[in-house]
């Protein structure tokens, strides 16, 4: 997801998390499918999955995965996509088709009794469903977690609510937070250890180069949004923008071409995004309604939530506090 390339040229620097306490706009899909992904490797699928068949394992994932935030004073607001933006199709029909092969590999694993390898092709064939979308947003209403709906792209609304000051951070692993002219990115937050900050304004110091140029690098490089150009990567990208000075000058130089360019840089710079939210970063978790949804309505195994449900109901009692902020 996003441009990977964008890491060789991207200021990115390891902070402790004492140092980025705040309010930080989490891109839920990239979120939700890195912990998805996670459990279903590495738990049993009846953990998970109801007596009607449905998977919820993005359960599990919210529940071990909010108490990072809170042990560490981030309070998270979750930004949801809305819909897909047509220029992205040639990049879902091939997310599509490497889940598809997955599968297969997935399934001729298991014919030879390859339990390891099957488990790691099951986490690469999982995908938002709708009863992801539904359970992921009720499960955090009643743990009172904000949430925003974005028009568009999750990433897209992050980076807009940091850079207008609503929020402290984004929160993602996507390189395009750069590209949608987020200030500062947090990376890593569904790791173990401490974050990486990416930081866009000493990004741009760093190559003297400016925002807009830094969108035509990406594009040069390849983009969730178009195929990059044969040949360049980041820092020949780099060295083409300066020399030519933009995406254009380049493309001229080369003889090169980038379908629906002017669309696509038009996109990054104005994006479809929103005012229309409004939350409560003032959180009071109803740990008791929250499982029960998860482990009543929606028949999670108990152990694979009890430890979390334990951490954030102590982190939001201790020293005798009824609330958090």
């Amino acid at each position: 997801m996003g441009n990977a390339d964008l890491r060789d040229i991207a200021h990115i620097e390891d902070v402790a998390f004492e140092d980025v306490s705040g309010v930080v706009a989490v891109d839920a899909h990239n979120w939700l499918y890195r912990y998805l992904t996670t459990t279903v490797k590495f738990t049993s699928d009846h953990r998970y999955t109801t007596d009607t068949g449905e998977e919820v394992a993005n359960l599990i994932g919210i529940v071990q995965g909010l108490p990072k935030f809170f042990d560490n004073d981030l309070t998270p607001v979750f930004v949801f996509d809305g819909g897909v933006t047509d220029l992205k199709d040639d990049e879902v029909a091939k997310r599509r088709e490497a889940r598809e092969k997955a599968e297969q590999r997935k399934q001729e694993a298991e014919e030879r009794g390859d339990a390891v390898e099957a488990a790691r092709l099951e986490a690469r064939t999982q995908r938002l469903t709708d009863t992801i979308h539904e359970t992921s947003r009720e499960l955090l209403r009643r743990l009172d977690v904000p949430v925003v709906e974005a028009p568009a792209e999750g990433e897209a609304q992050c980076a807009y609510m940091n850079r207008i000051g609503d929020v402290d951070y984004t929160g993602s692993e996507d390189y395009d937070t750069l590209l949608f002219g987020g200030p500062y990115t947090l990376r890593q937050l569904t790791s173990k250890g401490n974050p990486e900050l990416m930081g866009l304004n000493e990004t741009l110091a760093d190559h003297d180069i400016t925002y807009e140029q830094l969108v035509d690098v990406a594009m040069l490089c390849g983009t969730d949004f178009n195929e990059g150009v044969t040949g360049i990567g980041p820092k020949t990208a780099l060295k083409l923008v300066r020399e030519h000075g933009d995406l254009f000058g380049v493309l001229d130089a080369r003889g090169a071409h980038i379908d629906f360019a002017d669309r696509i840089r038009e996109f990054f710079f104005e994006p479809p995004v929103t005012d229309d939210y409004d939350y409560d970063t003032t959180i009071s978790p109803d740990v008791d309604a929250a499982r029960a949804y998860v482990v009543d309505e929606w028949e999670v195994d108990p152990d694979e939530v009890d430890r979390g449900f334990q951490r954030i109901e102590e982190r939001f009692t201790q020293t005798g506090l009824d609330e958090w902020t």
